[in-house]
Formats: C-alpha cells, structure tokens, sequence
C-alpha cells in the first residue's frame, strides 16, 4: 500500500504513533488493510509536526476523507471494496455503523420503516442490495421487478440511507466481514441464529437488532395484487 507524500518536519514519534494506530484499529476489529492506512494517516500527521505529537482520531478520520478519490454523496450506490474505504473513514471519526439488507425490489412503508429503525442504531446506515442474479436465484425469474440499479437509486434516495452496495451472493456474508458494521439489522420475522452475518458482528463486539415488521405491507403482496 502506497503511503501519501508528505513534508516532513520532525521523524520523532512517527513510528511510535503508527504502530498505535495499527495496533488499536487491528484491536478494534479493522481489517488489515483498513488498520494500515489509518496507520499511515496518523503517520503522515505526526511527521508534519515539529517534535512528538498527539494525533487526534478527528484528525486521522479528516486525511481518510481527504484521501479517497472523490465525494461521495448520502446515498450513493459504490462498490464493495470503496465502501470498506468510506466505513474505515467514518470510524475513525468516531461514527458507529449499522448495516441491513434485502431485495427492496418494490420499496413500500415497510421497507421505510424497516430503514428508518435501522438508522437510528448507530450513525451511519449501509444498505446491501442483492444484485438482480441473486434475486433470481432467490426468487425465481420473473423477479425482480425493477433492476438493481432502479433499486439503488430508490433505496439511496431516502434520508435515513447513507451508503449502498451491491452483493451477488446469496447471503450478505462477505460484505458483513469485509465492512464488520457495529450494528446488523433485520426484520423480526427471522429468528437471531437464522440471520446470516451475526455471528461475526458479535465476535467484534457488535450487536444484533430484530425490528418489528410493517403488518400486511410485502413486495410479494403487491406482486400478487397487481396480477388481479
């Protein structure tokens, strides 16, 4: 991993400062990668500092943002690997992410209600989209009704909404490990062992919250009602 180029006015502490860093993100649950660049930030920091210095976690989670390659707006539909990037960014200032799922291929008040409760878990909200590949493999080929990119747009569109990704396997599984959110969401129509990703979370020290459902409100009866 490439370090940022930085003028340098003082080396003293600059290893100190990154192996804390690394120790701490590594400690907190990061992935390796995410735990070195927060180790290279806070570097880069201390050596722009005359003598050895305190580097603040509002100061490492600023040179994060001012590293990625563009600004991403709320809602905003990025690959897997770029939101690993932006979740590292919003812990290391301190932001808690929460993190749910689904098809959300006709998007009714249950589905808002469902976002809207995952929301206010923590301060950042991910949504993670089956692609239309997995849909059909999870619900037969006449789904799903609008593309995965219409799904996004719709999904990002609402306030709550802070991030969307895209995953093609049949369970969310590698993208809960690859952004290890603080709180994972779900419908409390699935039992606490029957959601995929939870073991994980709790192994970080995250938890697991079952919101209540929308009574009568399902894609699938709105499917079956407009085929009347």
């Amino acid at each position: 991993m490439a370090a940022e180029a930085r003028e340098v006015f003082d080396v003293s502490g600059a290893g100190d400062t990154a192996l804390a860093a690394l120790a701490t993100s590594l400690a907190a649950g990061e992935p390796v990668e995410t735990a070195v660049r927060i180790a290279n930030a806070a570097a880069a920091i201390a050596v722009g500092r005359l003598g050895t210095a305190v580097v603040t976690r509002a100061e490492v989670a600023a040179a994060l943002d001012r590293a990625l390659p563009q600004e991403v707006a709320p809602g905003s539909l990025v690959s897997r690997e770029r939101a690993q990037e932006i979740v590292a960014g919003w812990r290391a200032g301190g932001a808690s992410v929460v993190f749910t799922n689904g098809c959300f291929d006709l998007v009714h008040p249950g589905h808002v209600s469902l976002l809207e409760a995952a929301a206010a878990q923590g301060d950042r909200l991910v949504v993670a989209l089956n692609t239309d590949a997995s849909v059909r493999r999870l619900k037969g080929e006449s789904r799903p009704l609008q593309d995965e990119a219409a799904r996004a747009r719709v999904i990002g569109a609402l306030r709550c909404v802070d991030l969307v990704v895209l995953f093609d396997e049949e369970t969310p599984l590698e993208t809960i490990t690859t952004l290890l959110p603080d709180v994972l969401v779900k419908g409390a129509d699935y039992r606490p062992e029957q959601v995929v990703g939870a073991d994980v979370v709790r192994a970080k020290g995250g938890r697991l919250v079952l919101v209540d459902l929308v009574a009568g409100r399902s894609t699938s009866s709105l499917v079956a009602k407009a085929r009347q």
